[in-house]
């Protein structure tokens, strides 16, 4: 979805790896100084590994003080297929570089950090990136048997809704995640599904819904009618002051749906238990051998301008164009039922369910896209030329899963948004599509890498709608430096963690 939390536990639940370990391949070795390469991997592969630096920052442009140089490898002749390998496309910032990780790096089990400046990679790094991105493609058969079945639920649920509640009469089905987006990975057993409620507007077509800030971060709202007719449904969901409370909604629509799943036939439908902070009601689906879970995530749709805090966001102008950042802020503003953890409590109640605040969402804008990404309008269509944004996007998101479940509680608090953000401001500096050329798909992917690190070293990284929110808190600087130094560490050395199993 649209931000952290959603589904930032979701490594853990054992789905099946995409890159199984080879065997006789020895886990140890792909962390060995000694051997200087990645476990499993021929010549090609040789990776020398930086000394630690603990005296300080990095060298000026990207040079390493006192250390030997990193071994080279021979640039290839030819790509793939006997074809030449094209050359890096000019771009208007410059070759990724992976800063290196603050502070020492004693305590890296790896005992391995990022160098000051990656060297372009040799043609095996690319390869083996296209081999990895080649395994993440969903089999079509799967896919269309996996969107059959929830469609087949959502539907039933979504009319039942409509009948026993007067406020959910308009409801609408909306899907929203990496599914919709195209860019799911290893199986689709994950999808996401908004059921979105239009707030009509009064008789005179004026605003509907007043939004007052609930924090500094311009996310989080207090959500109120304006003067007029409130239609009688509504008023049950109102707290004593006349905020909409989003508590009261999502356990009015969780009790229907509890109800309903058992009426629905030929497969097994449960309702999974709350999860803390989440927006979503989950569903379990199992008819054998699919086994499915799907976000049910309550959202308000409002016709109306957007808020003073996504003013100076969204800035896509280099990349898609000033028109389509006007037709987007033209769209409605949707809110999803979401607790902030810095509301304080209401009544003086420890009940993390009593509160009543709602998100922002841009998911269905971020889907748009993420699905129309080219800043020429022919870029991955049919007969138009292809890129590599969304293998790049791919790839981190793997990666991070990868990672999240080699250290589930040092990284327990990151999720796919984050990366998906850092990729979208990476569309944003590198906006031409020429810098996205799929033959440099290893160029790209470390550039967006870079970025990504830079941000985890500074905690800080910007919601790309709303600036003044930064998605990374400053109480989690170290768990923010283990990150940069383990993804550092899987970029100077081939990536091992992506042919690892688990």
């Amino acid at each position: 979805m649209d931000a952290p939390g959603g589904r930032g536990a979701r490594a853990r639940r054992g789905t099946r790896s995409t890159a199984p370990r080879s065997r006789g391949r020895e886990k140890g070795a792909a962390r060995s100084p000694s051997r200087g390469r990645v476990a499993g991997e021929g010549s090609s592969a040789i990776a020398t590994l930086r000394t630690p630096r603990t005296d300080g920052a990095p060298a000026r442009g990207g040079r390493s003080a006192r250390r030997a140089p990193a071994a080279r490898e021979p640039p290839a002749r030819g790509a793939a297929g006997g074809a030449e390998a094209p050359p890096v496309p000019r771009s208007r910032a410059p070759a990724a570089r992976v800063p290196a990780a603050p502070g020492s790096d004693a305590a890296v089990p790896d005992g391995a950090v990022a160098a000051a400046g990656r060297r372009p990679p040799p043609a095996a790094d690319a390869l083996r990136l296209r081999e990895v991105l080649s395994r993440l493609s969903l089999l079509r058969e799967d896919v269309s048997e996996a969107s059959t079945l929830v469609n087949t639920v959502v539907r039933h649920l979504v009319q039942a809704i409509r009948d026993r509640e007067s406020c959910f009469s308009s409801m609408e089905q909306q899907s929203a995640g990496s599914y919709y987006e195209r860019v799911k990975i290893s199986e689709p057993n994950e999808f996401d599904i908004m059921l979105v409620i239009p707030i009509k507007q009064n008789a005179n077509d004026s605003t509907r819904l007043q939004l007052d800030e609930s924090d500094d971060t311009g996310a989080y709202y207090y959500v109120s009618f304006k003067r007029g007719p409130i239609e009688r449904g509504w008023l049950k969901f109102l707290e004593e002051d006349g905020k909409l409370s989003a508590s009261k909604m999502i356990q009015a629509l969780r009790d229907i749906i509890k109800q309903e799943v058992r009426n629905i036939r030929g497969m097994e439908v449960t309702v999974a238990r709350k999860k803390a902070g989440s927006p979503a009601i989950t569903l379990q689906i199992k008819k054998p051998p699919l086994e499915i879970s799907v976000d049910i995530i309550l959202t308000l749709k409002a016709q109306q301008s957007w808020p003073p805090s996504t003013q100076a966001g969204l800035k896509i102008e280099q990349w898609l164009g000033t028109k389509k950042r006007r037709d987007f802020r033209l769209t409605p503003i949707y809110l999803v039922a979401k607790q902030n953890k810095r509301e304080k409590v209401l009544r003086g109640t420890s009940n993390m369910d009593n509160r009543n605040t709602w998100r922002l969402s841009f998911s269905h804008i971020e889907k748009d896209m993420i699905k129309n990404h080219g800043n020429s309008k022919t870029c991955c269509e049919s007969n138009g030329p292809k890129c590599c944004r969304k293998g790049c996007l791919k790839l981190l998101k793997f990666l991070l899963e990868q990672l999240k479940r080699k250290y589930p509680k040092e990284l327990e608090k990151f999720c796919s948004y984050h990366v998906k953000t850092a990729f979208l401001h990476s569309c944003v500096m590198w906006p031409n599509d020429t810098d996205w050329y799929l033959g440099n798909l290893d160029h790209s992917f470390q550039q967006c890498l870079g970025f990504f690190v830079d941000c985890l070293q500074k905690s800080q990284l910007t919601h790309f709608f709303i600036p003044q929110y930064n998605l990374l808190s400053q109480e989690d600087k170290a768990r923010h430096h283990f990150l940069s130094r383990k993804i550092s560490y899987e970029l100077n050395n081939g990536f091992p963690v992506f042919h690892e199993n688990y």
